[in-house]
């Protein structure tokens, strides 16, 4: 079944086979990607047809091919890249009942061809050739509008305004489990980051509602959720707080202990920046890319919400750290933090980023391994929510009056 990459420079191909329903593998020993005179090929083998868009993002330039059914969900595709002109490639689900695969591209291609062959089970071929980079942005321009509602989170339905919490009703938390899915984050020691901080988040939720606090989690599963469409969750959900979890790793130094982040344009040092470089740039590879959203009013408005948003955010980091510290659980020399997170940018909702420790250090793995250490650290998280809790509902109530 072949399509031709045109349609606005945009591949649509549904491959409705009687076969999909039953699910598909990849066969990554006869998948390969490799270089063709001055363009790339990809020829994924899977065991039974599926149903496939695929389409060019810039910033960097990557090719996205996404996969509706019961597909491989996280496939091995380590071996597959035999080509020179992919610098990353990537396979993992999305959403439920999606997959897809990212290939990170050294410049700027474009889709020549597309094909789903019959051939054993089914064999997805793609062809890429380079373009001018002036051609490149037209081309990915409308590949990004043309794709944008089924990569992009939508607007979260609020029936209305919320107003602060004032402590006469549960607290909402929104506890954000960092990566998945696509993106397993830090990976070390045969552990991954998505995986440890989802269990841990799973394991702070139930504590959570014991103590009455009403908890949303922004993923239950190993599935890839976009940087905004978790801002967009925590909105929906009606959120009065919004934790962020992770154990990330840093490649330079040694890092040991929790860290707790709030939202800055600049980070605090050379850390910081790098680790929040390396969370959005996940979000790129993964295919959503939002940057420059914001026309010039919204980010006015944004600023002026933040006004009020940060100081709380502020209050509670510190009482975050205190209470993880007066647990006598480690923490960095400089417990608290600035960087720019992404999830941490919503103008209206209380937001901090808790590295519970780093996969890079091999003691911070056996405490995020360790049931009891975990569960002291829940016990330290849940008892300063409920400290700031309090006294962010006595100041509503003052600004009230």
């Amino acid at each position: 079944m072949k399509f031709p990459a045109s349609l606005a420079g945009v591949l649509t191909a549904l491959a409705l086979w009687a076969g999909q329903a039953a699910g598909a593998d990849l066969d990554s020993a006869a998948s390969r990607v490799v270089d063709a005179g001055e363009g790339i090929r990809l020829e994924l083998a899977l065991s039974a047809p599926l149903a496939y868009r695929a389409f060019l993002l810039d910033a960097p330039p990557r090719l996205v091919v996404d996969f509706f059914g019961d597909g491989p969900g996280r496939a091995d595709v380590g071996g597959v890249d035999r080509s020179g002109r992919v610098v990353a490639l990537g396979w993992g689900p999305i959403r439920a009942g999606w997959s897809r695969l990212v290939a990170q591209l050294d410049g700027p291609y474009r889709l020549s061809s597309a094909e789903e062959r019959p051939d054993g089970a089914a064999r997805l071929v793609i062809r890429l050739d380079p373009a001018t980079p002036e051609d490149f942005v037209r081309l990915t321009a409308k590949h990004a509008e043309e794709n944008g509602p089924g990569a992009m989170p939508q607007p979260a339905a609020v029936a209305k305004a919320r107003r602060r919490q004032t402590g006469d009703a549960p607290l909402i938390v929104v506890l954000d489990p960092g990566h998945g899915g696509i993106d397993p984050g830090a990976e070390a020691g045969g552990a991954s980051e998505a995986a440890i901080v989802l269990a841990f988040a799973t394991e702070l939720a139930a504590m959570l509602r014991r103590d009455g606090m009403s908890v949303v989690l922004t993923r239950q599963a190993d599935v890839f959720v976009p940087l905004e469409a978790r801002i967009s969750i925590a909105r929906a959900a009606g959120a009065d707080v919004f934790l962020s979890l992770h154990a990330d790793a840093l490649a330079e130094g040694v890092a040991q202990g929790a860290t707790v982040y709030t939202l800055s344009d600049k980070a605090s040092d050379r850390a910081s920046a790098l680790l929040a470089q390396r969370h959005d740039r996940a979000d790129l590879l993964a295919g959503v890319d939002l940057a420059g959203q914001d026309d010039v009013l919204a980010a006015v408005m944004m600023d002026m919400s933040r006004t009020e948003t940060q100081p709380r955010s502020d209050r509670l980091a510190r009482t975050l750290a205190a209470s993880i510290s007066a647990a006598g659980i480690r923490m960095l020399r400089h417990p608290i933090q600035q960087a720019g997170f992404s999830v941490l940018k919503s103008p209206d909702i209380p937001s901090v980023l808790l590295e519970a420790g780093f996969l890079s250090s091999r003691s911070d793995r056996a405490r995020l391994e360790d049931p009891e250490w975990r569960k002291s650290l829940q016990m330290a998280i849940a008892a300063a929510l409920r400290k700031w809790a309090v006294a962010d509902a006595a100041e509503a109530r003052l600004i009230r009056q």
